[in-house]
Formats: C-alpha cells, sequence, structure tokens
C-alpha cells in the first residue's frame, strides 16, 4: 500500500462495490447509514474506504441476505448485539412466520374443499393458532382454587400441541375446536355439568382423577375401582353398586361441548398415547359394563332371597 492509499483508503466507492459485488447505489447508502468506515477523501473530496469497509460490507450484505432489518445489522456492527443471539433469535421469528404461512395454506387448501367454512376458518385464524385460547377454557372450566401445580398439569395435558405443518382437515378440526372455546357459554355449560366436582373435595377429585387415568393407559385391572373412587370422594359418598349404577347414569350423558373438544383435539394431536378424553371415555366404558354385568347377578339375588 502507498503512502496516499494509507492516509486516503485503498476504494473508490466504485471499487468498494465492485470488490464486494453491490451495486454503487448500496455502498453510497450503507455509507450514508453510518455502516461502513471512511477511511478518508479524495483531493477531489470522494469518499475512500480501507479493507476494514470492505469487511464490513461484505458482513452487511450477508446479514441483509438472511433477512435481517438494516437497525439490527447495525447493533450487531457496533457490537450492541451479540451474532449468535441475533441470528437465532431471528431463525426463531423466521420459524414463526412459516408456521403461520403453513396454517394460511392449509385454510385455503380447506377453503377449495369446503368454502362454506370460510367464516369458521376466518374467526379462528385471525392470528396465529396457538395454545393459550385451549389453556383460557379449561382455566373457566375448572375450579378457580386448585393448586397451581394442579392447574398446569390438567391444562399440559388436556392441550394438544399443535401441529407446525397442518393439513386442510387439521386446519378445519382447529377452526371447530376454537369455536368451541371461545363460546363462554360453553365453558359455562361444561363447568356446570361437572358440578360434584367443583366443591370443596376439588383438589382430592381431579388427583384421584389423575391417578385413575395413569392407571388406565398401562392398563391396570383398578382403574376404575380408582375413577369411582374420585367421584365419590368428591361427592362424600360411599362406593356401592347403587353409587356405581347412578354414576353411570350421570357420565354417560352427552355433552356436546366435550365430546366436540376431544374429537377436535384428537385430528391435531400427533402424540400416539391416548389424550385425557380418550381415557376418560374408556374407564366410563368400562365402569358401565361392569354395572351391566353385575345387574343380572343383583336381580338373581333378589330373585332368591327370603320371602317377605
Amino acid at each position: 500500500m502507498t503512502e496516499n492509499e494509507g492516509v486516503t483508503g485503498r476504494y473508490g466507492i466504485g471499487e468498494l462495490a465492485e470488490a464486494a459485488g453491490v451495486s454503487v447505489k448500496t455502498v453510497r447508502f450503507y455509507s450514508d447509514s453510518g455502516l461502513l468506515p471512511e477511511a478518508g477523501r479524495s483531493p477531489g473530496g470522494h469518499r475512500r474506504y480501507g479493507e476494514a469497509a470492505l469487511g464490513q460490507l461484505r458482513t452487511v450484505r450477508q446479514l441483509r441476505a438472511l433477512g435481517l432489518g438494516l437497525p439490527t445489522v447495525a447493533q450487531v456492527l457496533r457490537g450492541d448485539a451479540d451474532p449468535a443471539a441475533t441470528l437465532a433469535a431471528h431463525r426463531a421469528e423466521v420459524e414463526r412466520t412459516l408456521r403461520d404461512l403453513r396454517w394460511r395454506q392449509a385454510a385455503l387448501t380447506a377453503l377449495a374443499e369446503r368454502p362454506e367454512a370460510l367464516e369458521l376458518l376466518g374467526d379462528a385464524l385471525h392470528a396465529p393458532p396457538d395454545r393459550d385460547a385451549l389453556a383460557t377454557f379449561w382455566r373457566r372450566v375448572l375450579p378457580p382454587r386448585l393448586p397451581r401445580a394442579l392447574l398446569a398439569a390438567i391444562i399440559d395435558a388436556a392441550v394438544p400441541e399443535l401441529p407446525t405443518a397442518p393439513t386442510a382437515g387439521q386446519a378445519l378440526a382447529w377452526a371447530r375446536l376454537h369455536a368451541v372455546v371461545t363460546d363462554r357459554s360453553a365453558a359455562a355449560a361444561v363447568r356446570a355439568n361437572g358440578a360434584g366436582s367443583c366443591g370443596p373435595r376439588a383438589r382430592l377429585y381431579y388427583e384421584g382423577l389423575g391417578e385413575a387415568y395413569a392407571l388406565a393407559q398401562r392398563p391396570a385391572p383398578d382403574a376404575v375401582d380408582c375413577f369411582v373412587a374420585a367421584h365419590a370422594g368428591a361427592e362424600g359418598a360411599a362406593d356401592s353398586p347403587a353409587y356405581r349404577h347412578a354414576l353411570v347414569g350421570r357420565l354417560t350423558r352427552p355433552d356436546p361441548y366435550m365430546g366436540a373438544y376431544w374429537d377436535h383435539s384428537a385430528v391435531l394431536r400427533s402424540d400416539p398415547a391416548p389424550d385425557m378424553g380418550t381415557l376418560h371415555a374408556g374407564l366410563v366404558a368400562r365402569l358401565a359394563e361392569e354395572v351391566q354385568r353385575a345387574a343380572p347377578q343383583a336381580d338373581q339375588a333378589g330373585q332368591t332371597g327370603p320371602a317377605a
């Protein structure tokens, strides 16, 4: 490098642009934005740049090619932002954008097949789908004084992880599920149907249900007994054939809102393990079978008993 090059910088603006593979207009813009250090001016007043400017220009071009905005690029160049953390945050943002676009694509595909679902899908996808709406529904349904850890565990078990690359069918399932969980009257009806679980023994009731579901998932033979004990304990009742018969009558009455919730959430789930709704329905079915098998025996015992 000559003495003059050391004072004024090696590159003129055109030379710098050519060395970095960008346009003169781009160099001027970045320079005016304070992203490129000038080494000085030529005798004619033209900008001159050194090797540092070339390296910085290449870095700016690379970061911009990855989609980072100029303010963020400037923070990285000034040392105000950690490059690795900045790129990780940008990658997460790109992933969120791609996820939102995939949901939109799935909804458009669903609309091509079901144009009458425009209102349903439009209402559900006005914001990116997330688990918050589902969690809010469960907070409205569940008793208000459950211990925080127990409440979190129930919600985590009841709320499915949403797919990142949904199908058209999953977009429709989300829209239908969203319609249920955002309907406040649905939450009120579900909570009213579970009045026995909202009393002072609510914590014991939900802990008992959790134990019964865990046993049913194995499956264990005493899962039904544990299931009945959770209900009887919450109601302050004794487990008996008469109680089980009455319990089956209550539990087999259809709840359209919860039925819809579990049906639609099952479409969204990728976990092959049975969800809470499936385990609950299985326990109710097993209890109903046991009660039905016991009924003829009770009738026979009554017929062979001592005469009045």
